[in-house]
């Protein structure tokens, strides 16, 4: 069982990591290719970057959703007790928002660096499950 200081842990942490990439990949983007790159193959890479960004910040707030103490503080208690509830649906969702900037922003990133063209399946798996998880996100909060 995660302790009180442990929620959301894994999605802040995941958050952190995946802004910090998403920095240095629109450094590179801006400074190093963008001087080599055709203008059609930087809006690819830029795109990738913009999500990643997005959904990033949107996992962040994930995250603190899961460590807030405010308003759904007794009904995590009581659901958690239960075993049962939103707690799940948002866990779920942060999982599934981590999983689609991977799929999604990754596989453009592979495609812009010289990736197999089958690479570029994996963008719309990871454009479905990014719209998923901010499904459930919202369906878990709805329950909340």
């Amino acid at each position: 069982m995660q302790g009180p200081g442990s929620r959301g842990r894994r999605p802040l942490a995941a958050a952190g990591l995946l802004l910090a990439l998403a920095t240095v990949a629109g450094a590179v983007g801006a400074h190093v290719l963008s001087a080599h790159w055709s203008p059609v193959r930087m809006r690819v890479y830029d795109i990738a970057v913009r999500y990643q960004f997005y959904d990033s910040l949107g996992l962040l707030g994930i995250g603190l959703v899961l460590r807030a103490e405010g308003p759904y503080a007794a009904d995590r208690r009581r659901q958690e007790a239960g075993g049962a509830g939103y707690l799940r649906a948002v866990r779920a969702a942060a999982w599934l928002v981590f999983a689609g900037v991977v799929l999604f922003s990754g596989s453009l990133y592979g495609l812009t660096l010289g990736a197999p063209s089958w690479t570029g399946f994996l963008t719309p798996a990871g454009g479905v499950a990014l719209i998923g998880g901010w499904l459930l996100f919202a369906y878990g909060l709805w329950r909340a």
